[in-house]
């Protein structure tokens, strides 16, 4: 009998992020997407690997420290993976910076320049000396570093300058010091429409003008990134906000475990920094390009240069969410899907606006996770509140780098009389659920919208998600048991229609796989979700494979699961999507099952099937099901933006081969831009058929 825990069937979690991670950077090398397009994507690279660093490799640090031997089913122990790391990270950091170097290049081709302060010529030079005595001598900060002036605090993500000195009276004696660069300064200063420098490059030109009477032997730029993680004992909180806001002072004093810093750097000075950062010699990354990449979304809006861009999507607002028609008619006629970000997200900001502008409404009940700032949502419901409706918010703290901006939230619809709940202990609640509930001729109605993505009208128009809307009984009376148990005790309350995680989902998905296991070789499950970590669902994954089920897995980021592998695996197919929206919908489709189409919250991870509150929404309006089969149909013929995951690890762009190109963003887009009116005739006769009519058409 197979053991389906052995460790080689398995792939460690972190370096297939990395590997994620380089699918993204992958994306800036692509010679027919344009110039500011391509520096777009090593923005996201590198913000995404600063989270990386600041949360999985502190954590595992943390694991190594605690002398953990094992930490997942591929068996690598902490110690392991953190060498994998830095070697990954290492080989790949010569890929970054060549990507880097020919986009500017060519860049400068189009009259757009990144240069250094020194490739500028005198009458550039002398706007950005101007610029620097008018607006950044005042704001940096000189710091003497000696036996009276400590080595200063450094909060995460620091970006500063560190200074060797000497006396211009005195050049036997060396002293060090910094320059601490400003979060409130940009990072690249723009000198008319057409030139960038990075601060560093300005701000090094003037150091002896911030330390007069010192000449500078020599200055390097460099960044730290610090443990961000929050760890909070709410058993011992009697007042939640308050232990969180004290978390958050804390994550600014969190361990360091990376330093950036630039590649000619004066030995000397990396001791003097080393001595007070204390930072693993393997955890310092040199570069001769500027530092913190992440920054660079500042030049890629630059309105000037938009045709090196792709032009931004319009989403449509189509039927039956017609301007002119009440929104609550429209849910009550019959159930529908949004596919974001092609379709609008404004029905869904409308459906909350009309609630709290209705006098018939008597109950708003939401679930919030991630709130754009200055959020249409968030000032709806606090004039809902302060009409007498009544209120019912979840506005999860622990949304890590949301915890901010989400206490701020939570106070202000306090403040307007709403009823905020913090979360359940032990427990982040990530579930995308609002309920309204109106009084019309003396009988309740119920609105009910799921999600697969957060109440974000920012991120709707660059994350792929389904928004479902509905009226359906048994998903109303699961909806009201969901909220009693968020703002009550109900311990081991279970839903009847929907599933909950952390008791349901999981059991509730290892059924359906053992359910097509039965149908052997005409089994058909496809699943596609961010990241697939589970163990338990991975395992049932190679049980059924192993009888003949197809299994085809679209999973954007991490993927555990080895695919390919003889007499386990050889049964499933798995692909990642990397293209210009962020695949972030759970779709879950089992051919056999009664209940054929899911979406969810959820990830396949234990994170989110263990140990957060997650929903599970089945999909039975069989033209629903047939609009939401199609766009996994259409991802998994992708043959642009797909790459698929091979036995070995690694991850093979699919080739477009003699056939047609089909690039899934493109064909939804396309097709729901210009001809969404047969669009609409089609989804609402049957459902489907839109991306199968626009590839027979074209």
């Amino acid at each position: 009998m197979t053991n389906l825990n052995n460790q080689k069937y398995y792939i460690n979690r972190e370096l297939s992020w990395l590997k994620f991670n380089s699918r993204v950077m992958a994306q800036s090398t692509l010679k027919h997407l344009p110039l500011l397009e391509r520096l777009k994507f090593l923005a996201i690279y590198a913000t995404n690997l600063d989270e990386f660093y600041m949360i999985r490799v502190a954590g595992l640090k943390q694991l190594f420290a605690a002398r953990v031997i094992e930490s997942g089913p591929d068996r690598l122990t902490p110690l392991q993976q953190l060498r994998e790391i830095r070697l990954y990270l290492n080989k790949e950091k010569t890929e970054v910076i060549n990507s880097y170097k020919t986009i500017t290049t060519q860049l400068k081709k189009e009259g757009l320049h990144i240069v250094q302060y020194d490739e500028l010529n005198s009458t550039l030079q002398k706007e950005a000396d101007e610029y620097f005595f008018e607006h950044l001598f005042p704001i940096v900060i000189p710091i003497a570093v000696d036996s009276t002036h400590p080595f200063p605090h450094l909060n995460n993500l620091s970006f500063a300058l560190a200074v060797k000195l000497t006396e211009k009276d005195n050049n036997t004696e060396t002293k060090f010091g910094m320059v601490r660069i400003s979060r409130i300064l940009p990072r690249f200063i723009q000198l008319g429409d057409e030139h960038y420098i990075p601060i560093e490059s300005l701000v090094e030109k003037h150091i002896e003008n911030l330390f007069p009477g010192f000449i500078a032997q020599s200055v390097s730029p460099f960044r730290v990134t610090r443990n961000a993680d929050i760890v909070i004992e709410e058993e011992e909180a009697d007042d939640f906000m308050e232990i969180l806001e004290q978390g958050l002072k804390l994550r600014k004093k969190g361990a360091f475990v990376r330093l950036e810093i630039s590649n000619n750097t004066d030995e000397e000075i990396l001791e003097f920094l080393n001595a007070h950062l204390k930072i693993f010699p393997r955890d310092i990354y040199k570069y001769d390009i500027p530092l913190n990449l992440g920054t660079l979304w500042q030049i890629v809006g630059n309105q000037h240069f938009a045709h090196l861009t792709i032009e931004p999507n319009k989403p449509k607002l189509l039927p039956p969410f017609e301007e002119n028609r009440s929104i609550f008619d429209t849910i009550e006629n019959g159930e529908a899907v949004l596919v974001h970000p092609y379709e609008s997200f404004e029905p869904v900001t409308k459906l909350i606006q009309s609630a709290a502008k209705d006098s018939k409404t008597l109950s708003i009940r939401m679930t919030l996770y991630r709130v754009e700032k200055n959020s249409p949502i968030i000032a709806a419901l606090i004039d809902a509140a302060n009409n007498g409706i009544q209120v019912t918010v979840m506005v999860e703290l622990k949304a890590r780098f949301d915890e901010e901006n989400n206490l701020l939230w939570a106070k202000s619809l306090e403040k307007a009389g709403a009823h905020v709940v913090y979360g359940i202990s032990g427990f982040k609640v990530h579930a995308k659920v609002t309920q309204i509930i109106r009084k019309i001729d003396n009988k309740l109605k119920f609105y009910i919208h799921l999600a697969t993505g957060n109440y974000n009208g920012a991120t709707a128009k660059i994350y792929s998600d389904i928004s479902f809307f509905t009226s359906r009984e048994k998903i109303v009376t699961d909806s009201t048991t969901f909220f009693h148990i968020l703002t009550g005790f109900a311990k081991k309350q279970r839903l009847k229609y929907l599933s909950m995680s952390p008791t349901q989902i999981k059991p509730k998905l290892l059924s359906m796989i053992n359910h097509e296991i039965a149908f052997k070789e005409k089994g058909r499950i496809i699943l596609k979700a961010n990241s697939l970590v589970d163990q338990d669902i991975i395992k049932a994954l190679y049980k059924a494979s192993m009888t003949g089920v197809k299994c085809d897995l679209i999973i954007r980021g991490i993927c555990c699961l080895r695919p390919g592998i003889k007499g386990i695996s050889e049964n499933i197919n798995v692909i990642s999507i990397v293209g210009k929206y962020l695949e972030h919908a759970r779709i879950f489709y089992f051919e056999h099952s009664a209940i054929k189409m899911y979406i969810s919250s959820a990830d396949l991870m234990p994170r989110n099937l263990e140990r957060r509150i997650e929903l599970m929404s089945p999909i039975e309006d069989e033209r629903l099901v047939n609009t939401l089969k199609e766009i996994l149909d259409l991802q998994l013929a992708d043959n642009e933006l797909s790459w698929e995951l091979k036995e070995n690890e690694i991850y093979i762009k699919k080739q477009k081969g003699i056939g047609k190109s089909i690039n899934s963003h493109n064909i939804l887009e396309s097709f729901i831009n210009k001809t969404y009116k047969s669009f609409y005739k089609v989804r609402v006769k049957k459902g489907g058929n839109l991306a199968r009519k626009f590839l027979k058409e074209n």
